[in-house]
């Protein structure tokens, strides 16, 4: 979807501008994670958020795709919405 190599989207993951999980032995990321064939801008910094916390990458999307009782949804359609100090402020409080 991205059209860029898996290494470069290796990278990406790496780098906290997607979050990624293994299904069935294969590295997945969530298509709700990009936006316009780019990764979303306000996840890298709620995936730093979250790294600084604890989370690891697989706890880390997993919260994002859950419903969030405080948010009223998930973290990532928060995100879609235009909540993201909101976002970065729960995922704070997680730590």
């Amino acid at each position: 979807m991205l059209g860029q190599s898996p290494s470069r989207i290796r990278r990406l993951i790496d780098d906290k501008h997607l979050l990624a999980a293994r299904v069935d032995g294969v590295l997945k990321v969530p298509s709700t994670f990009l936006r316009d064939g780019a990764p979303l801008p306000e996840l890298h910094g709620t995936a730093n958020v979250l790294a600084d916390a604890g989370f690891t990458d697989t706890e880390a999307l997993e919260w994002m795709l859950a419903v969030d009782d405080s948010l009223g949804t998930t973290p990532i359609a928060a995100l879609l919405a235009g909540r993201k100090a909101e976002v970065r402020r729960v995922a704070q409080a997680l730590a």
